[in-house]
């Protein structure tokens, strides 16, 4: 048996067998195109960190939102980056953030928004097959955080043959 650093990304959940826990999760999974539970656990693990920060800088703080705000300034300049934060939160708004906010931060959640796709899933496979752009680079991850900055540069690539308008998978909002 080895020592060393849990190398997985995400913990599954104490209890494997509750229907209501599995109902709130798949729906989840349906409402934002993820391929598997993993994926949300991902996000679980991912937002249960940053409230564990939150909860740490606040705490050597002694509950001073002030303090804590200042020392934690690069973890908070961070998540108003990716638009998990706004730009009036202060730290303590970390520890009542939920799943769905990290979810609507990913970059197939946000290419559906923006009407590049007409669903999720056709997100997700645009963006797998190379035909979505950010800021000009192809990125094939849809997991990918997407800048609140780099929102508006999201675009279909240029060499793809769904840059063309009249494509027939073009979703039907896109202008």
């Amino acid at each position: 048996m080895s020592t060393g650093k849990n190398t997985k990304g995400y913990e599954t959940p104490n209890h494997p067998y509750q229907g209501e826990r599995i109902a709130e999760e798949s729906d989840l999974l349906s409402r934002y195109g993820l391929k598997n539970k993993e994926e949300f656990w991902r996000a679980q693990s991912e937002l249960r960190s940053m409230r564990r920060e939150a909860r740490r800088l606040l705490g050597e703080a002694q509950g001073d939102v002030d303090v804590a705000q200042e020392a934690g300034a690069e973890f908070v300049a961070r998540l108003r980056r990716i638009g998990i934060l706004g730009d009036n939160d202060d730290i303590s708004a970390v520890l009542s953030l939920d799943v769905t906010d990290l979810l609507e931060r990913r970059l197939q959640t946000v290419a559906y928004r923006q009407g590049f796709a007409s669903s999720t899933q056709q997100a997700r496979q645009f963006i797998v097959h190379g035909h979505i752009t950010v800021d000009g680079a192809r990125v094939t991850r849809p997991s990918v955080k997407v800048d609140v900055d780099d929102e508006g540069a999201i675009a279909f690539d240029e060499n793809s043959p769904l840059a063309d308008d009249l494509h027939p998978e073009r979703a039907e909002s896109q202008e």
